[in-house]
């Protein structure tokens, strides 16, 4: 069997913490190319070139300081390039650039290349909700599957222990990524049920910026808790509407995917920092996202603006008190004081 080529898609904290893995299992394992291509998005940091930097200092000194990145990850400025010949591609960009990335890649390809996507986001398709592993798969027809969990990528680049959770429908695919991608301190669970997996991605995020807001106004660990529980009870009812390719199981949602993903992003986590700054400092999303992320994206008020949408267009908005207070008080003016009012008056409570 010829050796699989990998491309990551995406150089950001979470794609360079994953090219450390990546490239030092591709390097282990003989059914993978030596050399793994990570496409970088060209900058210039202190006067040079990041593709520069990359690969003389092994380092991705913008994005993740301080962790080095195996000799074979080698940082590509050209899209086209990076991908081309690639049996594994690993898109770990944010999902506002998944359409355009596509729609460059498309036709350059192998058919029958296996795409992961570790995206933590949803699109919104005619139809409502659509998953970016599905807006992959319509753009580029290859097969597509989702790696999610409780991730945060400073420590998995540290090598602390943690879990994550594959999800892939086909039996071939998953004991590949899973050697692809699982180390001493990265264990990886394969399951099938992959658009629950992705939707648990996506969803934690609305429900981490109701964690922030809590943080923000001093409310303590308490009313925190009762955020992370509303919080996962709206995220299992969502799945329930909207996953309906099968039943959904709620022992994916005890996956690293599901509860541990929403522990770690409540307490640590983007989405949290900036609800919480929010709620302090009355500046907008925006400003605090250019303030404090150094070029990163938040994507938590991004998919509660989508899930609204989608929740609107099937008359259920009512149903979903959490996930609609974050989209009122991040787009609407609400007051973020008022945030308690959606936890005090759950459904679950009625």
């Amino acid at each position: 069997m010829a050796a699989k080529k990998v491309c990551i898609i995406g150089s950001g904290n979470w794609g360079s913490a994953i090219a450390k893995i990546v490239g030092a299992n591709a390097a282990k394992h003989a059914m993978f190319d030596d050399t793994v291509n990570m496409w970088v998005f060209e900058e210039v940091v202190n006067g040079r070139k990041l593709t520069e930097i990359i690969n003389t200092e092994h380092e991705n000194v913008k994005y993740l300081p301080g962790h080095k990145l195996p000799p074979n990850v080698v940082a590509v400025p050209d899209l086209l390039e990076a991908v081309k010949g690639a049996d594994i591609l690993i898109f770990v960009i944010p999902h506002q650039f998944i359409n355009k990335t596509c729609e460059t890649i498309k036709g350059h390809i192998k058919k029958d290349a296996v795409g992961m996507s570790l995206i933590k986001g949803v699109d919104e398709g005619p139809d409502g909700l659509k998953l970016i592993s599905d807006v992959i798969k319509e753009k580029l027809g290859i097969t597509m599957t989702v790696l999610m969990g409780a991730n945060l990528a400073n420590e998995v680049a540290a090598e602390k222990f943690c879990e994550t959770t594959i999800g892939c429908k086909s039996k071939e695919h998953g004991p590949l990524l899973k050697e692809l991608m699982q180390t001493t301190n990265f264990r990886v669970t394969v399951v099938a049920e992959a658009d629950v997996v992705e939707i648990c991605g996506a969803l934690k995020n609305i429900v981490a910026v109701g964690a922030g807001f809590c943080d923000g106004l001093g409310f303590g660990d308490n009313t925190k808790a009762a955020v992370i529980r509303l919080g996962l009870m709206e995220m299992i009812a969502f799945a329930r509407i909207f996953c309906t390719a099968g039943p959904v199981s709620p022992a994916t949602f005890l996956e690293s995917c599901g509860v541990a993903d929403l522990i770690t992003t409540c307490y640590g986590g983007r989405n949290r920092k900036i609800g919480e700054a929010f709620a302090r400092t009355g500046k907008t999303i925006e400003e605090l996202e250019k303030e404090m992320l150094n070029g990163q994206k938040l994507q938590g008020p991004a998919t509660a603006a989508e899930v609204n949408h989608i929740l609107k267009h099937k008359n259920l908005v009512d149903k979903f008190p959490l996930f609609s207070a974050v989209y009122q008080i991040c787009f609407q003016g609400h007051p973020v004081n008022e945030f308690i009012n959606c936890l005090q008056n759950h459904p679950e409570h009625m």
